[in-house]
């Protein structure tokens, strides 16, 4: 059988993905379709914040971060983010030593035993324990905020990532958008202006079989 599927190593399987994404959103001086517009460009997503059970400790590594979201539940993350995002195949991501991440719940004994380490860790950038912490949230209720995302399914990567025009599986784009980004690429080949991005586009409010019918066309 011929799969057809997005995000299944099964064709039967709906909830697992082969690919993770990164959105773009809006800053202070930019917008999210900007920023895309300046990953694309640089060809690279810059490490900008601290994750995980280390994220208050300078010597924990900043990170990006990506989801592994099934496509077509990418509104989820468009409704929070925006419209704009970039998409790559798991094994690039784990080829640069990037992965998912881990879940220990607030005050369990193995959220303990890492905040422990952490806190012994303090001041000593060499620990190794820093490069485990980026990689474990702690979920729980801290003050008046709760923290629950585990439905981002998040992967992240250590420092930026630098990618080839090649690299990227698909760009999330608007639909609306789809030839006129397109054209943006044939120009920038034709006259030397910059990378051209000859992957797949995708709207993060598509159906599966949209989806489908052009990752797996």
């Amino acid at each position: 059988m011929t799969q057809k599927l997005v995000g299944s190593t099964h064709p039967d399987w709906h909830d697992m993905s082969p690919f993770v994404v990164h959105f773009t959103k809006k800053s202070a001086h930019q917008s999210e379709y900007d920023n895309s517009i300046s990953i694309l460009s640089e060809r690279r997503v810059e490490a900008r914040n601290r994750f995980g059970s280390g994220k208050n400790y300078a010597e924990s590594p900043k990170c990006v971060w990506f989801s592994e979201v099934p496509l077509h539940q990418l509104k989820r993350l468009a409704d929070k983010r925006g419209s704009y995002g970039i998409g790559f195949r798991k094994d690039f991501i784990v080829a640069r030593a990037g992965g998912p991440i881990m879940y220990a719940y607030q005050d369990t004994p193995h959220a303990l035993a890492l905040r422990a380490m952490i806190q012994e860790s303090v001041g000593d950038p060499e620990s190794p324990v820093w490069k485990i912490a980026p990689f474990v949230d702690q979920p729980g209720l801290y003050g008046s905020a709760s923290y629950f995302f585990e439905w981002e399914r998040e992967w992240r990567i250590v420092g930026d990532l630098s990618f080839e025009e090649s690299d990227p599986a698909f760009l999330i784009i608007p639909e609306g958008l789809h030839d006129a980004a397109k054209a943006f690429f044939e120009d920038a080949e034709q006259e030397q202006l910059g990378p051209s991005y000859k992957c797949p586009f995708i709207d993060p409010y598509w159906s599966l079989e949209q989806v489908n019918s052009v990752l797996f066309p």
